[in-house]
């Protein structure tokens, strides 16, 4: 007869220490076996087989599987989609309770809807936790029991409900004997799941330092200096944990904490409006007449645009799969405000690149600069990318790092001229809105 066991699954949180499903399987369990999956229906769905974030993973688990051979067991790892593997599961042992943690994205609600119907009809519980956020869900609400769809008083009602409850950490190593005594085995690698090697190092992250902290407001937007944490593609994969993250910044950086809580918001307003995964959250600005001139999102892509700035942040995140936050907004506001192009096609290209990319700040992010989300610049806000650079890189330092030819007759010239590119956006922008308006009337 089969001993019984119970599963951890890893997923958006590929560490063991302050996690909080992992506690709770521990906790309650005499025997966890840990599973990571690499699941096919993600994978097979990614044109480039050159992917750092599939590269971090696997170095990431395959530090995970080395600190859980030190407690005399390892990760049981597949290649396949979730269905099969657990069909392998229940086929192999005897389960009676698969832990996980909480996943918001659309992909991964019906994955996970499906997965547990599955185990449900044998008999196995299916028990998942909070633990990439602070505050998930319905547990920041106006007082009329509304989601917020504005970040500041949101913030104002997400630090005071905070308290120590909700940043204490899971003593999770404190069962660590609990895992499952299992032998090594051989993981997949990148080849085999038909990935290549890429440039991407995995370096165990470490908090900010107390000096980065106390200055990370004065130097966080100029991209040349070294001011941010450059934590975002550990918060993405679980490497790191949000709750020692937020105690960090106590006393040091309210920026800094209020970067963490723009994190949870959007995962809120995703959660509360699915529709903005795929188009505005303010449905009348999907009205909006857009150019959508493949030459020029092709020269926005390359960093060929002649402006400088933009330039740089493209070039910067073709060469590394990494682009300063602030550098984040001037590419996204030229491209949608400038060019004119429908913000969804720089939303996917950020989503092929960006080594810590993540569906509901991604989405947050470009709808912002397009005028459309919640809490968005204004549609006749258009940055200035001339100025941009004359405020946040002004001695180009950050901009001859990665646009060496600047200033020779090899660098592009503009491909549009800002100032008459604004007046377009926003007569554009208007007409859309105007007819918005006058639809509703009717």
């Amino acid at each position: 007869m089969k001993a019984t066991i119970s599963i951890f699954w890893f997923r958006r949180d590929l560490r063991l220490s302050d996690n909080a499903g992992l506690y709770h399987a521990l906790r309650n369990s005499k025997s966890v076996l840990p599973v990571f999956i690499f699941d096919t229906t993600i994978l097979n769905a990614l044109e480039d087989k050159y992917d750092r974030r599939v590269d971090f993973i696997h170095q990431a688990i395959t530090a995970l599987d080395a600190e859980l051979q030190s407690h005399g067991s390892a990760l049981q790892v597949f290649y396949s989609t979730p269905l099969q593997s657990f069909e392998t599961l229940c086929s192999t042992y005897a389960i009676s309770t698969v832990y996980t943690n909480h996943d918001y994205e659309p992909y991964a609600s019906h994955r996970d809807e499906a997965i547990k119907a599955y185990l449900t009809g044998r008999g196995i519980t299916f028990e998942t936790f909070k633990d990439q956020c602070i505050f998930e869900k319905n547990e920041v609400l106006k007082d009329d029991g509304k989601p917020y769809t504005v970040f500041t008083p949101y913030s104002r009602k997400w630090k005071a409900r905070l308290s120590p409850f909700y940043y204490k950490p899971y003593p999770t190593l404190k069962y660590a004997s609990r895992f499952m005594k299992r032998s090594p085995e051989l993981l997949p690698d990148l080849e085999s799941m038909g990935f290549k090697k890429t440039d991407c190092i995995y370096v165990s992250p470490s908090l900010p330092t107390n000096d980065l902290l106390a200055q990370y407001k004065a130097n966080r937007d100029f991209p040349f200096l070294p001011g941010t944490s450059r934590l975002s593609v550990h918060l993405r994969f679980g490497t790191v944990s949000i709750r020692q993250l937020v105690t960090a910044s106590f006393g040091l950086s309210e920026a800094w904490l209020n970067e963490l809580i723009w994190r949870d918001f959007y995962m809120m307003i995703l959660w509360h409006f699915p529709h903005a995964a795929k188009s505005a959250f303010r449905p009348e600005y999907d009205r909006v007449e857009w150019r959508n001139d493949v030459s020029l999102f092709n020269k926005w892509c390359e960093g060929a645009t002649g402006f400088p700035i933009v330039d740089a942040g493209m070039r910067e995140l073709n060469a590394t799969g990494f682009m300063h936050n602030r550098v984040r907004m001037i590419v996204s506001s030229f491209l949608v405000k400038d060019l004119l192009i429908d913000w969804r096609w720089g939303e996917a290209y950020f989503a092929k690149k960006l080594l810590d990319f993540d569906l509901s700040a991604n989405n947050g992010g470009w709808q912002w600069a397009a005028g459309s989300g919640c809490d968005a610049a204004p549609y006749f806000r258009v940055f200035n990318p001339h100025e941009q650079q004359k405020k946040f890189d002004p001695e180009f330092k950050y901009i001859k790092k990665w646009v060496p030819e600047y200033g020779t007759k090899s660098y592009p010239l503009p491909v549009v001229d800002h100032a008459s590119a604004r007046v377009r956006a926003i007569q554009v922008y208007k007409e859309a809105l105007s007819q918005s308006r006058q639809l509703k009337l009717m």
